[in-house]
């Protein structure tokens, strides 16, 4: 009885230490896909970033795409969670938008701007996955904070809900997929998507929300953080 009890608590101690290995493979290629993009980053590329056998990674993962796949399906759940999390905590929805300004920051800060051309080129599954939540929670978050504006008075109560959210999107495509055109890359994926949602909130909203703005802005630059809106 006590020998079978040792075994199982071995055993789920080695299964943590998969898991553990496991996520640790996962954190540190984000970083590599990060700063270098998805197609120039190997698997020898990310054995050797993590100082162990390709062996290790493969008994893991089954590929490079197996691997981009799952990292793209946590991130997308973790953003998942941000965008839950600004809703619940925000007093309204303008708070919410600044809320989410400064996850898309420290999200966007430091992507490679190929990172999302070459997951569409190379790796249609995860691409797959990415645009499904495109088309459904970030379609759904955004018409949601609309309608919430509304109801709160701080968006103008003329603007049409559904062509705005369709257009709310179509700026983050341009920004993540169209980066090096629009901007000459002067300037990060980070810096180019709070303009953009800056200059979107002015164009919606009412004399009350423009107050709520400022007021958001404020409270931003209190709290130091590293998010820059200009005024």
């Amino acid at each position: 009885m006590e020998l079978k009890k040792v075994s199982i608590v071995l055993s789920r101690h080695l299964e943590i230490k998969e898991l553990e290995v496991r996520e640790y493979i996962i954190e540190e290629a984000d970083k590599l896909f990060c700063q270098y993009g998805f197609k120039s980053v190997t698997m020898d590329d990310i054995a050797k970033h993590l100082g162990m056998s390709k062996k290790t990674i493969y008994q893991n993962f089954s590929d490079k795409d197996e691997l981009v796949t799952i990292l793209i399906k946590e991130k997308l759940a973790a953003q998942k969670c941000l965008m839950n999390e600004a809703y619940n905590n925000a007093e309204d929805a303008i708070e919410e938008i600044f809320l989410m300004i400064g996850s898309i920051h420290e999200v966007l800060n430091n992507i490679n701007p190929k990172l999302f051309y070459d997951l569409q080129k190379y790796h249609t599954q995860a691409w797959l996955f990415f645009k499904e939540f495109r088309d459904k929670a970030i379609y759904e978050t955004i018409n949601n904070n609309l309608k919430r504006g509304v109801k709160e008075g701080l968006y103008r109560a003329d603007i049409n809900i559904d062509i705005l959210t369709q257009l709310r999107l179509d700026q983050s495509d341009l920004t993540l997929h169209q980066h090096e055109q629009y901007t000459m890359n002067k300037y990060n994926i980070a810096q180019v998507m709070v303009e953009l949602t800056e200059h979107f909130l002015y164009g919606v909203c009412s004399l009350t929300g423009l107050g709520h703005i400022y007021a958001n802005k404020m409270k931003l630059q209190t709290q130091n953080t590293p998010t820059e809106i200009n005024n």
